[in-house]
Order: structure tokens, then sequence, then C-alpha cells
């Protein structure tokens, strides 16, 4: 099989001729500790791994030597690892949105890495588009999380056109990533955090979920499988996830209480399953022994029947380990070879990694 067919294989929650091995983002610092300057592209081409991720080209206005402007107005700031975090956003209130125009989604450089990226890689590796819904850019535009919140409960009509502003755009993005010859659509918006929803279940299913399953229309629309990626612990929401269709799930974050088998067990039957060797601990900070065991465990848990893609459970983040990043996707091909190892599955199923690195901190 080639990489493409591999993940498609298990997104239609069927059996590959082994389990596909993805990242949704791989950061530079680790890539630049396995293989020196090179590319995204060819590390994942070295790496020979299945998926590979791409989203959409945004021109930037740098301001100073550590934060820049992008053509939403929002202003990012980079970090000393290199990964940059909003700071501030144009609009505080309805005026600012009336007089708001939002980036061209048209632009003829909008698609131009995703373009690339098919020319190179169309038919042999899976080319999974990065968007978002309207969550994670509400909070971006309005200058923090904080301020979207309260705009919930004071100002639910400045949230609303706002909404749907940015889903004018991201809603069209989508549509150009299909009609660009992405093979799977998935959107980035994270819901929650480790102990549970980032805002009430009652917010989420009135501000956040009709964007979702606006999304997951686009991408059944053009015959793509969605994936939806969120961190955190979503058990409250799960039903309403997974209700708007999502053909996956990503990365089912151990570490928030998202064990990966019983999400299996719950939801397998109408998705595939993303993940989920847990990045926070174990990839930082762990042995390569120790991360073999938990792949082991993983697939134990998760990739029985088919239904199962590897990959850790948020990023390969500048805090993981080399060493261990390579020890993960060698176990994966060691292990996850169908028909798998019915002894290793018996024997590791019922295991619990996240709680022996736990108890051993």
């Amino acid at each position: 099989m080639t990489g493409r067919e591999r993940m498609l294989t298990a997104l239609a929650r069927k059996e590959p001729d082994r389990v596909p091995i993805w990242e949704l983002i791989v950061d530079r610092p680790v890539i630049s500790a396995l293989y020196g300057e090179i590319s995204y592209e060819d590390f994942v081409e070295l790496e020979d791994l299945d998926g590979i991720t791409v989203g959409e080209d945004q021109r930037t206005e740098w301001l100073d030597g550590v934060t820049y402007r992008d053509e939403w107005g929002i202003v990012w700031k980079v970090e000393p690892n290199g990964i940059a975090y909003p700071s501030g956003g144009p609009i505080s209130d309805e005026r600012d949105l009336e007089n708001y125009s939002p980036p061209d989604p048209e632009a003829p450089w909008r698609l131009e890495g995703l373009k690339r990226t098919v020319d190179r890689f169309k038919g042999k590796r899976c080319i999974v588009f990065l968007g978002h819904e309207v969550f994670e850019f509400s909070h971006y535009l309005l200058g923090g999380m904080d301020k979207l919140f309260l705009a919930y409960y004071l100002n639910p009509e400045l949230v609303r056109k706002l909404s749907e502003v940015i889903w004018e755009y991201k809603g069209r993005i989508l549509e150009r990533a299909a009609e660009e010859g992405a093979d799977v659509l998935l959107t980035g918006d994270d819901y929650a955090n480790r102990k549970g929803m980032l805002m009430s279940p009652e917010h989420f299913r009135k501000f956040v979920l009709p964007y979702l399953a606006k999304a997951v229309e686009v991408a059944h629309r053009y015959g793509l499988p969605f994936i939806k990626h969120t961190d955190g612990r979503l058990w409250e929401v799960m039903d309403d996830i997974v209700g708007t269709g999502i053909d996956a799930l990503d990365p089912i974050e151990p570490l928030a209480g998202m064990d990966i088998g019983e999400v299996k067990e719950r939801y397998g039957d109408r998705i595939a399953v993303v993940g989920n060797v847990d990045c926070s601990v174990l990839l930082p900070y762990g042995r390569p022994e120790q991360v073999e065991e938990a792949v082991k465990e993983t697939i134990a848990k998760a990739s029985k029947g088919g239904g199962h893609v590897l990959a850790s459970s948020n990023s390969i983040h500048p805090g993981v380990r080399p060493e261990n990043y390579r020890a993960m996707v060698e176990a994966a091909r060691k292990f996850g070879t169908y028909p798998l190892d019915p002894e290793m599955v018996e024997e590791y199923r019922t295991r619990n990694y996240i709680k022996e690195l736990l108890d051993a901190a």
C-alpha cells in the first residue's frame, strides 16, 4: 500500500497492511536534530510517514524582531523555541467589526504550499489540509479567550456576526483545499484542556458546534474524510462532536483522561481514532524503551480491526527528545503490521502507561 492508501483505509475504519503513522505538526528543532536543516517535506519523505500536513499561506508584516502581524490583523509573538502565539487582535466591539475587512480567501498565493505538496506527494502520501472553524480565530481577533467568553454572556450578537465573518473565509479555504487536491480536511480549533471544556457545553453547542458541522459538510460534499483535532478532556461533548459526522478524532490526549481504548470502544463504529502517544511527559522525558511500551499499548487498544492512525497526543513539539520520536516511529512499524500479534494485544490492552508515568514522577 502507499501511505495515502494506508491512511485513507484506516480513516474508513478498515484494516490496511499496517497501522499508518502521521503527525499533525513536527516542529523544526526535532527535524533539525535528526536530519539537519532540511524541509518538513523532505523530513516526511525520509521518515516515510504515511501522511503530510499542510495549511494555508499567510503574508506577514514584522513589527520588530519577535512580533509580526498577519493578514487578519492579529499580532503574533515568537517565543525562544520558535513557536508563535497570538498576543493581540484588531476587534474590540461592533464598530471595529463593521469596519473590519478579513483577508481574501481567493488570493492567488493562499494555497501555494498545498499546490507544491500535491505536485510532490499526490497519490503517494495522504495530504491532510489543516484549516479552522471559528472558535480559535474568534478569540485571536478579539485579543484573548477571556474577551470571547465575556462576549458569550454580554454580547452574543457580536460573537455571531464575528463567527460568520470568520466562517465565510475559513469555509471557502476548505473548499479550495479540496478543489486543489487535499486528501483529507482537518480543523484544529482546541475546545478543552486537561481538566475539561474551555467553555460550558451549552456555549459550545450554541457558538462552536454549528461551525464544526459546517466544516464536516464541506469535506463530505467533496467526498473527503474529515478529522477533528482538539486537545483536552472532551467526554462532556463527545456525543455532540461525533454527531456532526466527523470521520476521525485526533489526538485523544491521555493526560486529559481520554483513553484511546475507551474512545474506540464507545465510538469506533462511527469514527476512526488518531493518536495518542503522550507528548507531554513520555516523549520529552521518558526513555526509548518506555516509548516502545507505550506504542505497543496504544496499538493493542486502538488498532485491532483497523480504524487507527498512530500519532502523538498533540504534536512533535520542541520539547520532544528526537530519539524518543524515532523510537515511536520504529515501534509502530515493528508492532503495527496486520494481522496484529494477538498475544501482544491481550497483554497490553489493559495497561495504563500514563498512570505508571505519573506514579513514578
